[in-house]
């Protein structure tokens, strides 16, 4: 190889490596910041239990089976109250059936309130252990948590229902019908963060994929990780999130910074209050991007990493004494 070419290919390999280097920067936001460990705990045996009753006991919650809807939405109201919330539902009719929105509150409601949501309703007849009983599971043991607080700020943990097809992307969902609420009462909201699927860990490699070549450069191969995700034009809210959740507990956490049309960054809840103008991330172990039970069958609760869950509880509620 002549002493040109070499040039050249050293030239195009630097420019392809600055290339990556910025776009990881935009994209990852990369930060060394971490908070101390939290000394929160969160029993995996509870949240398995709670996952256990919406998966099976509940088994199924689509949005034709409203009895069942019903019983998953008076359990969350029962631990709500018994966390020290106050609750209230946000009723609606579809049709001929009634579906409804579980809202725990703490702290004071005139001011600027965090919104910290998951949806417990399934796809078709699936048991959704992990899509979304774990994110139930999470909201209900973070209620236990900020109940535990002398004082907290404005939060509003809501249960929301139809997020799954046939609803998805319409607004008929309960987060559509949540947000719409906050916005048409001039609510002000300091932000949103949305459990979707945060239960299902591996550590093996090659066990995580993603939605683009480049992010395979950026983002680790092994599934063992919380993602935060985000629009592009939220970085400052994306990063907030994950600077309070990092280093709190062994979990590794990391975010992303992309398009709405990434495949994935809008796949839940947090979409309806982009269009109302709020701040929103979802929290979320990839969904099919890792899990292979995604809408499947096979989504049952032994499949979970309930520690793991646990930490993504606690580092929550870091997250929220921080902001």
């Amino acid at each position: 190889m002549n002493r040109k070419l070499t040039k050249s290919l050293a030239r195009i390999f630097g420019v392809v490596f600055a290339i990556v280097c910025f776009a990881w920067l935009l994209v990852a936001q990369p930060t060394t910041h971490t908070q101390p460990p939290s000394q929160a705990t969160v029993a995996p045996d509870r949240l398995k239990a709670h996952v256990q009753v919406l998966s099976e006991t509940f088994h199924p919650r689509n949005w034709q089976n409203t009895q069942n809807l019903d019983r998953c939405a008076a359990y969350i109201t029962r631990h709500f109250i018994q966390a020290g919330a106050r609750v209230s539902e946000q009723a609606y009719k579809f049709g001929d059936r009634q579906y409804r929105n579980v809202i725990g509150k703490f702290g004071s409601d005139t001011d600027q309130r965090l919104v910290i949501g998951a949806h417990y309703d399934t796809c078709e007849n699936t048991p959704g252990a992990d899509d979304n009983a774990s994110g139930v599971a999470a909201l209900i043991e973070l209620g236990y948590l900020l109940g535990q607080q002398p004082s907290n700020p404005a939060i509003e943990l809501v249960a929301y229902t139809l997020e799954e097809p046939p609803f998805f992307r319409t607004a008929q969902m309960g987060s559509a019908m949540h947000a719409n609420m906050l916005a048409t009462q001039k609510i002000p909201v300091r932000g949103v963060i949305v459990f979707e699927m945060v239960g299902y860990y591996r550590d093996e490699p090659w066990t995580q994929s993603y939605p683009a070549l480049l992010l395979h450069l950026m983002y680790p191969s092994r599934g063992n990780f919380v993602g935060v995700i985000g629009r592009w034009d939220q970085g400052d809210w994306i990063k907030k999130i994950k600077m309070g959740m990092k280093g709190t507990t062994p979990l590794p956490v990391y975010s992303i910074r992309a398009p709405a049309a990434l495949p994935g960054v809008d796949f839940s809840d947090h979409l309806n209050y982009w269009s109302q103008g709020f701040q929103a991330v979802m929290l979320t172990d990839t969904a099919f991007y890792r899990n292979e039970a995604y809408h499947g069958t096979n989504d049952i609760p032994n499949r979970l990493d309930y520690t793991r869950l646990g930490n993504v509880v606690i580092a929550t509620f870091e997250t929220i004494k921080h902001l």
